[in-house]
C-alpha cells in the first residue's frame, strides 16, 4: 500500500470523524437543552398560612391560632434601611426618645428558626417556625410583633403578625411560635428576618430584632409551596411511531459506535501499514529470500 493510498484513507476517516461529532454535539444540544429559569415574582400575590402557638411554645402548645396572610408583590429592589416598616411609623413608645427608637423598658431576649418542607431537596424551604422571647421590665404587658423578610437583602415586606399575647417580665416560659408555610410570592432565594414588637394598648414601637441582632434571622433559603415541586420519578417508555428525546440518546449512542469504529480502523491501518512498509524485513527473511528460502535445494 502506497503512502498516497494511507494519506487518503486516513484524510477520509478523519473527515467522517468530525462529521460524526458536529452530529453528535447537535443531537446533545436538543437531548439536553437547558431548563428555563425560575420565574420572577413582579406582579404576584404573596400568600401564607400560618398557626399560632400563642402559648406554651413549641412543646405543648396551649392556645394555637391559624390565620392566612395575603399581601401585594414581594419588593425586591431598593435600600432596606429605608424601608418604611410598622415601626418607622409608629408613635414612640415610653423611654424612647423618637418614633425610631425603640423602648428602652422592653426588649426581644432571643429568636430561634427552624426551616421545614423541603419537597424538592434542592436546599431551598417553603415552611418558617420561628420562636421568640419578648421581656420587659414590667410585670406583664399585652404586645403584638409584626415580622418581615427581605429578599436577597433587599427592603423589608412585612410577611405576618402575630395575636397579641401576654409577656411577663423577663421569664423563658412566655414564648411566642409561629409557625408559617409561604404558598405563592416568594421566589427561590437567600431571606433576612425582621421582629418589630407593638404595645397593643395604643400601637406604640417597642423593639425590634433581626439579622444585626443574630445570625439566627439572617440567610434563610427560602422559597414557596408553588416552586417547592416534589421530585417526580419518570419512567421512560419507548414509542416506536414518534420521536422525541429517547430517538435523541439512540442517535447519540449510535454516533459514538460509530466514532469509536472509525478510530479503530484509522488505528489499525496506519499501525498495519507502518509494519508491512516502513519496517525493514528481518535479516533472516532477507537471507532466506536470497537463497530461495527454506527447503531450496542446489
Amino acid at each position: 500500500m502506497s503512502r498516497k493510498i494511507e494519506r487518503a484513507i486516513f484524510t477520509n476517516n478523519f473527515y467522517l470523524v468530525i462529521a460524526s461529532l458536529i452530529v453528535l454535539s447537535a443531537s446533545a444540544v436538543v437531548v439536553a437543552a437547558p431548563e428555563a429559569g425560575a420565574d420572577e415574582a413582579a406582579g404576584e400575590v404573596r400568600t401564607s398560612i400560618t398557626r399560632h402557638h400563642v402559648r406554651g411554645g413549641r412543646d405543648k402548645p396551649t392556645d394555637v391560632e391559624e390565620t392566612t396572610e395575603d399581601y401585594d408583590a414581594l419588593v425586591t429592589s431598593g435600600d432596606r434601611k429605608g424601608t418604611e416598616t410598622r415601626g418607622s411609623f409608629a408613635k414612640p413608645a415610653v423611654g424612647s426618645s423618637d418614633s425610631q427608637s425603640a423602648s428602652y423598658d422592653f426588649w426581644i431576649y432571643e429568636a430561634d428558626v427552624l426551616l421545614f418542607n423541603d419537597d424538592d431537596a434542592d436546599g431551598y424551604f417553603h415552611g418558617v417556625d420561628l420562636l421568640f422571647d419578648a421581656d420587659t421590665i414590667y410585670s406583664a404587658a399585652d404586645v403584638y410583633a409584626v415580622l418581615y423578610l427581605s429578599y436577597e437583602g433587599g427592603p423589608w415586606n412585612e410577611y405576618g403578625v402575630t395575636e397579641d399575647f401576654t409577656i411577663f417580665g423577663s421569664s423563658g416560659t412566655d414564648e411566642y411560635v409561629m409557625v408559617t408555610e409561604l404558598m405563592s410570592g416568594y421566589p427561590t432565594g437567600s431571606y433576612d428576618l425582621l421582629i418589630e414588637l407593638f404595645d397593643a394598648y395604643d400601637g406604640s414601637f417597642l423593639a425590634a430584632f433581626g439579622p444585626d441582632e443574630t445570625s439566627e434571622l439572617a440567610y434563610l433559603p427560602l422559597e414557596d409551596y408553588n416552586r417547592d415541586a416534589p421530585i417526580e420519578e419518570v419512567q421512560v417508555v419507548v414509542n416506536r411511531g414518534g420521536g422525541g428525546a429517547m430517538d435523541g440518546w439512540l442517535l447519540t449512542a449510535f454516533l459514538l459506535i460509530l466514532f469509536a469504529s472509525a478510530m479503530r480502523k484509522i488505528w489499525r491501518r496506519r499501525n498495519d501499514t507502518l509494519m508491512r512498509i516502513d519496517s525493514p524485513a528481518p535479516c533472516w527473511k532477507a537471507e532466506s529470500a536470497s537463497r530461495g528460502g527454506p527447503g531450496f535445494s542446489r
